[in-house]
């Protein structure tokens, strides 16, 4: 019976992430914040109710409602909420967050993600989740990137694979949320594969990969898959 002894590391904890702002070409993101954000989320996030079908809140009835919720994600300790702004605006489209931080073994997960229509299939999303990985992994020294969602989520497990992630199993029974069981999906990126994850990104963000209309020329996949 053959032995696979473990990898030896020269491994420090790294420091959590904190509140931190990320700019890019097609997006800012920023430290969430009711009094900034409310109002804009509220008018993005109304008459649409479909957006938190997979989200662990919402939806909500009242701009009153959401204000509150999104002064207790302000105020969270347990994650760090990043409000996302395209186009070089001042008004917030979505949010994402970093949670389930694991300094100490260099694991953190993105997740409550929430983009509203006007962000949804855009340049400015592909870009706000390249910004984050790039923070954790290019400014924080993190060795392990994860993306969780519902296993019956099927549009956010093909986002999670178009952004490079590694589909790892599912964890059956892993969760209750808003009464129904969830069976989770789970994904990863490493630190060792992120060079060539963000050389693709960058490649696809480059203004030329896109034609007079804003379409893309070249898959994000396509991209990678030829390095």
């Amino acid at each position: 019976m053959s032995t696979i002894n473990p990898i030896s590391l020269d491994w420090k904890p790294v420091r959590p992430p904190g509140p931190v702002t990320l700019r890019g070409r097609y997006v800012t993101l920023e430290p969430l914040n009711a009094e900034n954000h409310a109002a804009d989320l509220w008018k993005a996030v109304r008459s649409h109710d479909e957006l938190w079908r997979w989200l662990p809140d919402g939806p909500y009835a009242t701009e009153a409602a959401l204000r509150r919720a999104v002064e207790e994600k302000q105020a969270a300790t347990n994650a760090i909420f990043l409000g996302i702004l395209p186009g070089g605006a001042d008004t917030a489209a979505g949010y994402a967050s970093y949670m389930r931080m694991d300094p100490a073994n260099g694991v953190v997960e993105v997740g409550n993600i929430l983009l509203t229509p006007a962000l949804q299939r855009t340049s400015a999303a592909t870009e706000a989740m390249y910004l984050m990985a790039g923070h954790v992994f290019d400014h924080l020294g993190y060795r392990r990137y994860e993306w969780k969602c519902n296993a019956l989520n099927e549009p956010s497990r093909r986002a999670a694979l178009r952004l490079g992630f590694t589909f790892e199993g599912i964890f059956r029974q892993h969760m209750v949320v808003k009464g129904l069981n969830r069976d989770t999906a789970w994904f990863s990126m490493l630190d060792k594969e992120w060079p060539a994850r963000k050389k693709a990104f960058e490649a696809w963000l480059e203004p030329a990969n896109f034609d007079g209309e804003g379409r893309q020329r070249q898959l994000l996949e396509e991209i990678r898959g030829g390095l």
